[in-house]
């Protein structure tokens, strides 16, 4: 990317010093390796720590996270980010180290941490290019999310997280019309879509920890195999069937609409690995209901990245192209209602 280095003289120079602190060391020396690619909500800087005394000796390949201008509504911070990585980690769940959470803004201008960095590729369209489906891999994934769907509200360290009110389904609702403003009411699909979720809502269930973004894109791959599930920046107290729903999603397939669970396998593989690890069954019909919400979730967020560009306040070629995705989206989710009504009857 274009422009200055995000880590200047002085910011180096004093990200460098903090470390020392934090990693009880002699000396910690940074190394910028550019930016990684993605970053439309985050900014993701590949560097490597040179870490001279201390339990963290040695050289260490990393990612420093940090907030990018285009974030969007619900977004954690990152140092809230990193600390619902920290305990995904402890469960065992594939997921890169966090090794330091700087929740001080003044620092780097914005709260930020530092992970390990996982080898591998996450971009969607070439994790969906093979010739056979991938049904291991996507039962891995299943698995990852059963374990990490065992973290329930009041688990410690993660007490900013919101309960959702009055259920998760309601408070989705009620926070994408917030989200959408005038185009709640004014927009045909979105206003139907919003009505379908709130006449079919269901009732207040259980609530797990979920990704919140857990979809092909968002985790890595090597030679076939998952090394890290990453972007932990929605992550939220709700029903467990919205993660499974929204990896489903047509707009997370990249092409490979033959593969309904992330454009890698069946949703038999992928939902056969989650019931080894969750110790629930899948509901089918839930998971409908939040492939519904996924569409809509999408949509507020083409609508909130288009306008940040449209109103001249970041003028931005990906976050323009992302509001052009709208009506490809809106697309979708009529054609998502139109496969699932008989679990319903006659359409609201």
């Amino acid at each position: 990317m274009s422009g200055a280095p995000f880590l200047d003289a002085d910011r180096k120079a004093a990200l460098e010093a903090w470390l020392t602190a934090q990693a009880g060391a002699r000396r910690v020396t940074v190394t910028d390796d550019g930016r990684l690619s993605g970053g439309a909500i985050s900014l993701n800087l590949g560097v490597t720590l040179e870490i001279d005394g201390g339990p963290l000796d040695g050289t260490h390949a990393a990612v420093l996270r940090t907030g990018s201008a285009s974030g969007v509504s619900a977004s954690l911070d990152k140092a809230e980010e990193a600390a619902v990585l920290r305990l995904a980690f402890a469960t065992g769940a594939t997921v890169p180290e966090p090794l330091f959470i700087g929740a001080d803004p003044a620092l780097l201008g914005a709260p930020f941490y530092i992970m390990r960095r996982a080898r591998g590729v996450a971009a969607g369209f070439r994790v969906v290019k093979t010739e056979a489906p991938q049904r291991e891999l996507a039962r891995e994934l299943g698995r990852q999310l059963g374990r990490i769907h065992q973290v329930r509200p009041g688990a410690p360290g993660l007490e900013f997280l919101p309960l959702p009110a009055p259920s998760a389904a309601m408070q989705c609702v009620n926070d994408y019309r917030g989200w959408m403003g005038r185009f709640a009411d004014t927009d045909p699909v979105l206003a139907y879509g919003l009505r379908w979720l709130t006449v079919n809502a269901p009732e207040p269930g259980e609530l797990v920890l979920c990704h919140r973004d857990y979809r092909t894109g968002n985790y890595m791959v090597e030679n076939g195999e998952l090394t890290a599930i990453i972007d932990w920046e929605f992550a939220g107290w709700s029903d467990p069937m919205e993660d499974l729903a929204w990896f489903c999603a047509a707009c997370w397939r990249f092409g490979r609409y033959d593969r309904e669970a992330g454009g890698i396998a069946d949703r038999a593989d992928l939902y056969a690995g989650y019931e080894e690890t969750a110790g629930r069954t899948v509901d089918e019909r839930a998971v409908a209901y939040w492939e519904t919400a996924g569409y809509l979730r999408w949509a507020t967020v083409a609508l909130q990245q288009g306008m940040r560009h449209s109103s001249g306040t970041e003028p931005s070629l990906e976050l323009a192209l992302t509001g052009r995705m709208l009506p490809e989206i809106e697309l979708d989710l009529l054609r998502h209602l139109d496969a699932v009504a008989g679990m319903w009857g006659a359409k609201p």
